[in-house]
């Protein structure tokens, strides 16, 4: 039940990293520069963020069974649109379709391991989703760019678009909403369940201070990650150091691993210990000085800056405890919404940071080009990435004023 929720999960990570690999392709045929190419790939986010609300409260009302099926279904329209765009236009609607149906993947698996799992897992159900989702991003890392090379994009994502449609099928005929359904004995509330007006129950999601406060620090944490690993860690690495796009491909993509390898760790060991908070604070003030370290100081030899870019993504995995933090201190019976306002702020850090890079790439560019596309120097992505370290200081902020929950659910 779960795992086909994570499958959903999976092909919305690689939707969300897949332009990082094929910005070369994307620049030439649509013609595009920095910001226009950050704007495009931000499509995504735009309906992703748009959507998370909604999301939870579809998951609460409707059932993870029903909005994973029609999230599964649109993405897979979503992106035979984008395969088969013949401009800008097109394609940008086809990356809105892609991002606000797989926006209901996370909520949904939330709210089936709430049935289906011991509340005890939460955390670390939490960080094995992230892993799930990683392994798309991979997927979209060097397999992408090889399968692009030898089948040109549009014929990869007209695949990923038939594959897709077919997970909509298979989510349809075996996801159950909960253990009952089958016969089994479920883990959710066994008090009758009372939704409120929709107005009402956002309401009562936000009245927690944790909730909004994870929606701020989670987009800071996860975004620098996001941003970096789901666009502009290719073209900085291939342009400063040397790589070609596949070897950039793969030191992106570690990044990746690395943050999904740590998140079922640190969620473990978060249900463990009963803590949340202090392991939310130091991945975030350990992913600040990682970043700084890896992105602001000129001439970090490459095979530091792997190390930094490692060790930065394992810290930044602490965010899967974020989701514990935000569902813990709502209403059981608004999991499915905590969940949403919390992936929603997760997905804000990419969404504003993206184009946000490339807005000040653009405004620092020296005017160089390669092969038609344009060329930018040290300096012009040190400007850009000083934005997301800016973002995660304000965070470290808002992280004193975040209430420890010691994993008990709010009444």
């Amino acid at each position: 039940m779960w795992g086909l929720g994570a499958a959903l999960y999976l092909i919305g990570f690689y939707q969300r990293v897949a332009p990082a690999v094929i910005t070369r392709e994307l620049m030439s045929e649509f013609t595009l520069g920095a910001a226009a190419l950050g704007n495009l790939a931000a499509f995504y986010y735009y309906s992703y963020v748009a959507m998370q609300i909604p999301a939870g409260l579809l998951a609460d009302r409707w059932g993870p069974r029903r909005a994973l099926t029609a999230g599964a279904a649109i993405a897979a329209a979503g992106t035979l649109l984008f395969a088969l765009a013949p401009g800008y236009a097109a394609a940008s609607l086809g990356r809105l379709l892609i991002g606000g149906s797989v926006g209901v993947a996370f909520v949904a698996m939330l709210k089936l391991a709430g049935h289906w799992f011991a509340p005890t897992r939460f955390a670390m159900l939490s960080g094995l989703a992230l892993a799930c989702g990683v392994l798309g991003a991979v997927s979209a890392g060097v397999p992408l760019r090889l399968l692009v090379d030898a089948f040109g994009w549009r014929n990869v994502m007209s695949v990923a678009a038939a594959l897709t449609g077919l997970l909509a099928v298979v989510i349809w005929t075996a996801v159950r909403d909960d253990p009952s359904e089958r016969g089994y004995a479920s883990y959710a509330p066994t008090a009758p369940v009372h939704h409120a007006p929709i107005l009402q129950s956002i309401r009562q999601t936000l009245a927690s201070r944790n909730v909004w406060l994870v929606f701020l620090i989670s987009g800071a944490v996860s975004g620098p990650t996001l941003t970096f690993g789901g666009l502009w860690g290719v073209p900085f690495l291939s342009t400063h150091y040397g790589l070609s796009t596949s070897q950039a491909s793969m030191i992106t993509s570690l990044l990746l691993v690395c943050w999904a390898v740590a998140g079922p760790f640190v969620g473990a060991l978060s249900d463990r210990l009963r803590r949340r908070k202090p392991l939310y604070a130091l991945g975030a003030v350990l992913a600040t000085a990682g970043w700084c370290a890896a992105l602001l100081l000129p001439g970090v030899p490459l095979p530091l800056l792997i190390v930094l870019l490692g060790f930065t993504g394992c810290a930044s995995a602490a965010v899967m405890v974020g989701f514990a933090i935000a569902k813990e201190s709502a209403p059981a019976a608004l999991a499915g919404t905590a969940g949403g306002i919390a992936n929603m702020g997760n997905m804000l850090g990419s969404m504003i940071m993206q184009p946000a890079v490339g807005w000040m790439l653009d405004r620092h560019w020296a005017g160089a080009f390669a092969n038609g596309v344009r060329v930018y120097d040290f300096g012009a992505y040190r400007a850009g990435f000083a934005l997301m370290i800016a973002w995660l200081a304000v965070a470290l902020v808002l992280l004193v004023f975040v209430r420890e929950t010691h994993c008990r659910q709010a009444q």
